[in-house]
């Protein structure tokens, strides 16, 4: 059974909100500790310390910029591209830390940093990215949603690109 446009539009509503959240609840904290977010992203030892300061710098603002472009509902299908690619550099940069035997926390939605080893979530981090990934692809998808300046602004009323 096909479900109605209008049925699909409301639920890419609900995954571009939650998308939005997810980025604006990981990318906020960052931006008001800007030092310890660079001790979070250095403790993954893939970059010297002047790029992991330009990278710890650009994350948050990367954040944020996606959550509000989610929340107004404007380039639905190039920002769900951008968190997807976004959301694989997250989960290749957690399994590259898992692999290496690194004990850090993912700094995801929390300080980051050194952990003790048995309070390492490799498994539960890699898996709640891989989800955020499926909303991420659905938007990239069908970026039909309601309530998006996207619907609008575009012809077809419905957002589409």
């Amino acid at each position: 059974m096909d479900r109605p446009p209008k049925t699909l539009d409301a639920i890419g509503t609900v995954v571009r909100l939650g998308l939005a959240a997810v980025w604006l609840f990981a990318g906020v904290p960052k931006l008001t500790d800007l030092n310890q977010n660079y001790l979070a992203v250095r403790d993954y030892r893939l970059f010297n310390d002047a790029t992991a300061s330009v990278v710890s710098a650009a994350q948050p603002i990367l954040e944020i910029a996606l959550g509000v472009l989610l929340v107004l509902g404007i380039g639905i299908r190039v920002t769900g591209a951008l968190s997807a690619l976004l959301l694989l550099i997250y989960i290749a940069g957690i399994t590259q830390a898992w692999a290496r035997g690194l004990h850090i926390d993912c700094g995801c939605f929390s300080r980051g940093g050194t952990v003790a080893p048995d309070q390492t979530t490799y498994p539960a981090d890699i898996a709640r990215d891989v989800g955020f990934l499926a909303l991420a692809l659905w938007l990239t998808v069908r970026p039909h949603t309601l309530l998006s300046l996207d619907a609008v602004l575009l012809r077809d009323g419905r957002g589409a690109q």
